[in-house]
C-alpha cells in the first residue's frame, strides 16, 4: 500500500459492477431459447473490444454490442431482426442498479470519498443509464473510453481519469467486478478493488496482479475501503 495512504478517489466500472446486466436475459431467452447465451454474447463483446484496441482500431462499444449479438446469432443459426437490436439498445440503456450499490455508494459518500465512473460505453444524451438507475448524483464525473478511443484495460483509459482530475494514477482506486479491469488499473499505477460478482473471480497465475481489496458484495468492499482510508 502506498505510504501516502489509501486513495480518496474511487473510480467505478459501470456495466455489471454497478448496473445489473442480468436484466438482459429475457431478450436472450426469447431469441436463443436460453438466457445463458447472455454470457456468451458479453464475453464476445469484451473480447472484440479489446481486440480492436490491441489492433489500433476503434468502434463504439454500442456498435460492437450489436455486432456481437449478430455474430452470436449467426453462430447459433438464429436470425436477428431490427426489433431485437432495438430491444437490446433499450435494455442496455435502462439496467437497474444491483441491490448492494445504493447503500455502498452512500457509505463511501458519507465517508468523504470522491467518486467517478469510467465505462467502455460512449457518453449518451440524458437521461443516462446512471441517471435512470438513480445513481448519477453520487459521481462528480462520468468518463468514457470514447475520449481516447481505446477500451479498458488500455493504460490510456485510466490515465485519462487521472489527467482530467489533475492527479496521479496512484491517487485512484478502480472498483470493478472484472479482473481484467483491475489488472489494467493496477498495471497503470492505480489500486484495484475487485468485486466478486457471479461469473467473475480471481485468476491465479504468474505475474497476474492480485487486487488490493476483494469482497463478494459492494457494501463489504466499501467498508474495507473506508477502513483502509481511516487507518492512514
Amino acid at each position: 500500500m502506498p505510504t501516502k495512504g489509501f486513495p480518496s478517489i474511487i473510480v467505478f466500472d459501470v456495466n455489471e459492477t454497478l448496473l445489473d446486466i442480468t436484466t438482459l436475459e429475457p431478450l436472450f431467452d426469447r431469441i436463443f431459447g436460453n438466457p445463458g447465451v447472455l454470457r456468451e454474447w458479453f464475453a464476445q463483446l469484451v473480447l472484440y473490444s479489446q481486440t480492436m484496441t490491441l489492433s489500433g482500431l476503434y468502434s463504439p462499444f454500442g456498435e460492437l454490442g450489436i455486432g456481437a449479438l449478430k455474430m452470436t446469432a449467426s453462430i447459433h443459426g438464429v436470425n436477428i431482426a431490427d426489433t431485437d437490436v432495438a430491444e437490446l439498445k433499450e435494455r442496455m440503456s435502462s439496467m437497474p442498479a444491483h441491490p448492494d450499490v445504493l447503500p455502498a455508494l452512500t457509505r463511501l459518500q458519507d465517508a468523504g470519498f470522491r467518486m467517478v465512473t469510467l465505462t467502455n460505453s460512449a457518453a449518451g444524451a440524458s437521461p443516462t443509464p446512471l441517471e435512470k438507475a438513480g445513481l448519477s448524483h453520487f459521481f462528480e464525473r462520468a468518463f468514457s473510453v470514447a475520449e481516447v478511443e481505446k477500451f479498458k484495460p488500455a493504460p490510456d483509459t485510466y490515465r485519462l481519469v487521472a489527467k482530467e482530475l489533475g492527479v496521479e494514477t496512484s491517487d485512484l482506486c478502480l472498483v470493478a467486478c472484472h479482473l481484467w479491469d483491475t489488472i489494467g488499473a493496477q498495471a497503470t499505477g492505480c489500486q484495484g478493488a475487485f468485486l466478486k460478482r457471479p461469473y467473475n473471480d480471481i485468476l491465479p497465475a504468474t505475474n497476474v496482479p492480485v487486487p488490493d481489496l476483494c469482497a463478494s458484495d459492494l457494501t463489504g468492499l466499501a467498508d474495507e475501503m473506508i477502513k483502509r482510508r481511516q487507518s492512514t
